[in-house]
């Protein structure tokens, strides 16, 4: 399979970040925003930047659908904002694909979104992924297969205090 063409915005920013991390540039990356809206996908990236958002959740079937690889330990990905602006990168440190309904209160506490609650992550994602899968034109689940990403920032780097 070839290497995806990114816009020049993003393969440049992923070239400052290799230098500054002394990491492979040719090595493959992801690059996806959060979310299904551009004020979705500011307000989750800011989460990853300046808080406590370290996983993210997502339905294998949208995987499968869109064509794109599962994540995988150790890779690096380029967190767009609203506009399609690189915010971070992301190094992906676990990943594990249970049923919904199998979700856990720490890994919602990781999501890092809400209350960091298991009930506001259930009820967060049960409205978010009933609407991706009515885009699809399927019904969803709690018995669908859920791909449980857990990742570190990579770049930029926290500030010195």
């Amino acid at each position: 399979m070839a290497e995806p063409q990114h816009p020049e915005h993003v393969s440049s920013y992923w070239q400052a970040f290799c230098t500054a991390a002394g990491v492979d540039p040719l090595q493959r990356y992801d690059v996806f925003a959060f979310g299904d809206s551009p004020a979705m996908a500011d307000e989750l990236a800011g989460l990853v930047l300046h808080g406590p958002k370290r996983a993210t959740a997502g339905l294998h079937a949208d995987f499968a659908a869109e064509g794109e690889p599962l994540p995988v330990v150790g890779a690096y990905s380029i967190v767009l904002g609203g506009a399609g602006q690189p915010v971070c990168v992301i190094r992906t440190t676990d990943v594990g694909v249970l049923p919904f309904r199998a979700v856990d209160a720490a890994f919602a506490w990781d999501e890092g979104e809400g209350d960091r609650s298991l009930t506001y992550w259930r009820d967060a994602h049960i409205t978010f992924f009933t609407r991706m899968c009515a885009a699809r034109g399927v019904e969803f689940s709690e018995e669908m297969a859920t791909v449980c990403e857990r990742f570190e920032l990579a770049w930029p780097p926290a500030p010195v205090s």
